[in-house]
């Protein structure tokens, strides 16, 4: 492998690492193991600090490939708890606010799911990347100050009820770019009548990348030396 002129690598995030530290990471591992300066490392679609999962991260002259990188197909697993919302959508923040649970049956949760297939709109969350006059949207939300965000339009492929152990439900999620499964939690608890939040998250693919191709960050070290030590026998 030739990390200078340009590779893609696929790596499991760990949980509680944001997507930039990942790409801090592999570029110092790299530019301390072939004795430079500077390399370009950028990564193709951002996971939240709270989500583990599949990430692809570019080297050299393959950051130019990030761009249609993140256009391809992702699959996700996703844990909800029904009954309950965070202003973030997930467990970055508190519980603001419970609902009822009693009316919601595994039937309710199944044709609830089936109105969120195709074609949908879905508004950001607001503790989120978009940008709003110049802003994050995150930025906003910190300071508790009001924005619109502006719904985007989004294609979910696939949407599967994989465990209904109420108020916890497990969904498998096949979508495009530019989908939040934060904001997707919310809209189904808003559509059982309740509300919800995120419990936890994995990006379980990315195109036609599993887990099961990913390498471990624990890895990253005895993996660049194998490669670099292989790329030196081959020039000599």
């Amino acid at each position: 492998m030739d990390f200078i002129e340009g590779e893609i690598l696929h790596i499991d995030k760990p949980l509680h690492w944001t997507s930039f530290r990942l790409v801090r990471v592999v570029r110092a591992k790299l530019c301390q193991k072939l004795k430079i300066k500077k390399l370009k490392v950028g990564h193709a679609g951002t996971l939240d600090p709270l989500a583990t999962g599949v990430m692809t991260i570019c080297t050299g002259r393959k950051t130019k490939e990030i761009e249609q990188l993140q256009y391809l197909t992702k699959e996700y697993i996703a844990e909800i708890m029904l009954g309950a919302t965070t202003p973030s959508f997930d467990l970055e923040t508190e519980v603001d606010a419970v609902y009822p649970t009693g009316h919601i049956t595994r039937e309710i949760v199944e044709e609830c799911l089936k109105q969120f297939t195709g074609r949908i709109e879905q508004v950001p969350p607001l503790f989120s990347a978009v940008k709003v006059d110049g802003k994050r949207a995150y930025e906003f939300a910190r300071k508790k100050e009001e924005i619109e965000l502006k719904p985007k339009i989004l294609v979910i492929e696939d949407i599967e009820l994989l465990s209904c152990n109420l108020p916890t439900i497990t969904i498998r999620v096949v979508c495009s770019k530019g989908t939040y499964i934060r904001a997707l939690a919310r809209d189904i608890g808003e559509c059982l009548k309740s509300g919800a939040h995120l419990l936890a998250l994995k990006r379980t693919r990315v195109g036609d990348v599993t887990l099961n191709d990913c390498l471990q960050v624990e890895e990253l070290d005895d993996f660049f030396n194998r490669q670099i030590v292989a790329a030196d026998d081959d020039r000599r």
